[in-house]
């Protein structure tokens, strides 16, 4: 069934040219929306979300300190699946989930699938929008986004925090474009400040917006960095006070945390899968991998630096991350599509199509 899915999306996005923009959208509305109205597939990541929140407003709990067996009693905690992890999400969102502590525990988790169908609805108009300034046709880069197979069956239908926050690293790119810099660089704050994913983006923008004489084809010139970098430390300040207030500093163990994923491996993982096949310590391939990885974005950064495009040099580092990381989900491949969609880089686009069919049977074997 999901092959026969990801063969129609190829047809669909080889045929968005002639579709029309009312049946683009309005097939993207219908399935984005039957996935939301699904129940929860797969991954029960959704109700860590409930449970952390439920921890800190319901028995005062810090959800960076304190797993979900905490309070084997909650409602929230027989449908999770990690019990003995802390949070590792950013401030942002755990803050963002405290209302949600209210609620029954079904509707909790109904209001952030609407979220996860809202982010993906707003990311896919986003890189519609940022597509047109770029020259490539809008219709079929939202479609890249937002009829992907694993965006529908993972990021909204399992309700992952992934979609929010590629929404506000995708509102910062727009606004980066649309020399709004203080915004763009507030939006990515908060990006990052929900998932930490996100944080590979902004060696990028600044040395995209470092004054260099050039000009790029999608703008004019560069952009001065010092707005951008008045704009994400304002808001990382107001958050990281916010943050203060809810959990002192612990929620810096929610970044820690995220690192330390890197020392887990997923049966997905391309280094990993490689460690099988050969016969490798999976500990020397992780290795490898890193250093590779940090050779490629050294690289990368340094083409940005000599005028390329920090757009394109950001997807393919973010394809980088995907490659080399050894804890690689489905619901990851949110990072890239968006950008890739934008990069104006048909080899890159292949490749991501290629990623996306790499996972489209995995079950999440962890």
């Amino acid at each position: 069934m999901i092959w026969a899915g990801f063969a129609g999306y190829l047809g669909f996005l080889a045929a968005a040219p002639r579709l029309g923009r009312r049946l683009v959208w309005t097939t993207i509305l219908v399935l984005v929306t039957a996935f939301a109205a699904a129940p929860v597939l797969l991954s029960h990541d959704v109700y860590s979300y409930v449970d952390y929140a439920r921890l800190g407003v319901r028995h005062g709990l810090d959800p960076y300190v304190h797993p979900p067996s905490a309070a084997p009693g909650d409602p929230a905690y027989a449908d999770v699946a990690w019990t003995e992890a802390t949070s590792a999400y950013g401030p942002l969102f755990t803050l963002l989930t405290y209302p949600l502590a209210w609620l029954p525990v079904g509707a909790a988790v109904a209001l952030l699938k609407a979220v996860a169908a809202l982010s993906v609805l707003g990311i896919a108009a986003l890189t519609g929008r940022i597509a047109a300034w770029r020259g490539i046709y809008p219709l079929r880069a939202a479609a890249f986004v937002a009829l992907n197979p694993l965006v529908l069956v993972h990021v909204v239908g399992g309700a992952h925090n992934d979609g929010l926050t590629m929404l506000l690293a995708m509102a910062a790119v727009a606004a980066l474009l649309s020399a709004r810099e203080l915004s763009a660089g507030a939006a990515l704050a908060a990006a990052v400040a929900t998932k930490l994913s996100a944080a590979l983006l902004i060696p990028f923008a600044l040395v995209g917006c470092v004054p260099t004489g050039r000009k790029y084809p999608y703008m004019e010139g560069n952009r001065p960095v010092g707005r951008l970098l008045a704009g994400a430390p304002a808001a990382a300040v107001a958050i990281g006070v916010a943050a203060w207030l809810g959990f002192g500093w612990d929620w810096l163990h929610g970044l820690g945390l995220a690192v330390e994923n890197q020392s887990r491996t997923s049966y997905m993982s391309i280094p990993i899968l490689a460690s099988r096949l050969a016969g490798v310590d999976p500990a020397a391939t992780r290795t490898a991998a890193a250093l590779l990885f940090a050779a490629t974005i050294a690289s990368l950064l340094i083409w940005t630096w000599q005028g390329a495009d920090w757009l394109r040099a950001a997807a393919w580092a973010t394809l980088a991350l995907l490659l080399a990381t050894s804890w690689l989900l489905p619901w990851y491949l949110i990072w890239l599509l968006p950008l890739s969609a934008i990069s104006r880089d048909r080899p890159l686009q292949l490749l991501t199509l290629m990623l996306t069919a790499y996972q489209l049977g995995a079950r999440i074997p962890l």
